[in-house]
Formats: C-alpha cells, sequence, structure tokens
C-alpha cells in the first residue's frame, strides 16, 4: 500500500486543485492543439500570459489548456487527479494535432523530495525510454495521430533555488524523455537548459521554480516554431 500523503502535501494538493478549479478551462470548438501538464505551462494563465497563450498568440489558433500547476504523472487520489492533478486525466479525446505536454517534476520533488528516487523515477520512465507513466501516456496520445511536444523545465538562474538538489535527477529523468522522442518523429523534445542565462533572474518569478511572464513566452515562442515547421 503506497504511504499516505503528509497533511502539508494534502494541504498543497487541495489549495492547487480549488485554484485549479477557479480558473475556466479553454473550450474552443476549432482548437486542434492541447497542453497538458503542471506549473510550467500552467503558469500565468491568470493573466493570459501561459505558454499556451503566448503559442496562440504566436500562432494566431486557439489552444485548450488543461495544465494545473501541481499536477503529477503518477497521482492517486481519484477525485482531485480527475480535476486535473493527474496528468494523464488531463488528456481527452478530440482532434488534436499537436499535444503540448509536460511533467515528472512535482512527482520527483514532492513525491520523494528529490533524493532516493530511483523508484520514483523508474515508474516515470525507465533508462530505454519505453517503460513507465510518460511513455504510456505519449503512446496513448500518438494513437489518436497527434503529434507530442514533450517540454522540459527550467533551470537555476544561478542564485538559488529550492529545487536546485533536484537537477542531476531532473537532467536523468529528461535525458530518458529525449531518448523515448527519438524513436518516434512524432514525438519532440525541447530542452530548456538553455533557455535562461546564468545570473538573469528575468526568466523566473520570485519563487526561482516557476516561469515569469517572460519565461512564460519564451517557452511558448519555442513550441511555436516547432509547430510553425512541423505544420497545422
Amino acid at each position: 500500500m503506497p504511504a499516505l500523503p503528509s497533511f502539508p502535501s494534502l494541504l498543497l494538493v487541495l489549495t492547487v486543485v480549488l485554484s485549479a478549479c477557479s480558473q475556466p478551462v479553454g473550450s474552443e470548438k476549432d482548437a486542434r492543439i492541447i497542453t497538458l501538464g503542471d506549473s510550467l505551462l500552467a503558469s500565468n494563465v491568470g493573466s493570459k500570459q501561459s505558454v499556451s497563450d503566448n503559442v496562440e498568440a504566436e500562432l494566431g489558433v486557439s489552444v485548450l489548456d488543461r495544465s494545473v500547476a501541481g499536477a503529477q504523472m503518477h497521482y492517486m487520489l481519484p477525485i482531485s487527479g480527475a480535476l486535473g492533478m493527474s496528468i494523464p486525466k488531463q488528456f481527452v479525446p478530440g482532434p488534436w494535432e499537436w499535444v503540448i505536454l509536460n511533467g515528472g517534476g512535482n512527482d520527483l520533488w514532492l513525491g520523494c523530495g528529490c533524493l532516493l528516487c530511483t523508484g520514483t523515477m523508474e515508474r516515470l520512465i525507465s533508462a530505454d525510454g519505453r517503460k513507465g507513466e510518460i511513455p504510456k501516456l505519449v503512446r496513448r496520445i500518438r494513437a489518436t495521430n497527434a503529434r507530442v511536444i514533450y517540454v522540459g523545465y527550467l533551470r537555476s538562474p544561478g542564485f538559488g533555488s529550492p529545487i536546485d538538489h533536484c537537477k542531476a535527477l531532473g537532467d536523468r529523468m529528461e535525458a530518458r524523455i529525449a531518448q523515448m522522442a527519438s524513436a518516434d518523429e512524432g514525438v519532440t523534445f525541447l530542452s530548456l537548459e538553455d533557455l535562461v542565462p546564468y545570473g538573469d533572474k528575468s526568466y523566473h518569478s520570485a519563487d526561482r521554480i516557476h516561469p515569469s511572464v517572460k519565461g512564460s513566452a519564451a517557452v511558448g515562442r519555442r513550441v511555436a516554431d516547432i509547430i510553425r515547421k512541423g505544420g497545422l
């Protein structure tokens, strides 16, 4: 039986879910792009300056954004999972040509504190990129013929961050995701490793974890460039 979440973890989840529920989920009927993931993609949604908002502005098309701050790839609670805390449950059938996707960071940070995470990592994605929750979701999406852009995470600006100790583990996870993507021409791994210049705090919000408005815009431009080159 999996260990029950601690009270602080439950409080965080409840806060995030209630916050997500207060925000309208896009319902554009003509959308052919959907966004799934966690706060990397969901940040700045309240001011309509999230990654999805920037992709819309860059391409002039509608994007259905179902990303939720705090969401995880492997999430056990059924009700909040159905509300978006489970990234796989964010995916809904539709005429999607592109799926913008990220996730896994919260599993490592909240699930094992970025320490002794071998089991969590294997549950997310194996070394060859073929097994785990991430490849399982990507295969499910690809079975609909939609193309996938898997977005990596921002790196620390060099001034310290609450998740700096996760860097090595995060790099390992992204290397596995890149391996997965290399086996399918319909999957693109978008690394953000080079996005933030060392010493530049302007791409992060005050917590030095999540993207600022500038950071979300920069990620959105990179995503839009991939879609533009691939066609829509």
